[in-house]
């Protein structure tokens, strides 16, 4: 199965949170750019290991990852 993670980098905080309950180890903070709030967003750094599992999305508080399965 195939999924496809769509952040909303500008919204992001950088709160980790997304980082902590991935059970595939993937996501982390972009540290080579910022968002327009200055914040470090989250992203997935090898989205062919994602088995969709969309822990990282529930528990954003502030809804910016979205996870489709394809």
């Amino acid at each position: 199965m195939q999924a496809r993670l769509t952040f909303d980098r500008d919204r992001c905080k950088g709160c980790e949170l997304c980082i902590s309950v991935c059970p595939k180890h993937i996501l982390a903070l972009d540290m080579t750019s910022a968002n327009v709030k200055g914040y470090h967003p989250a992203g997935v750094t090898d989205l062919s290991q994602c088995i969709a599992c969309a822990s990282c999305a529930r528990i954003c508080p502030d809804s910016v990852i979205t996870v489709e399965k394809e």
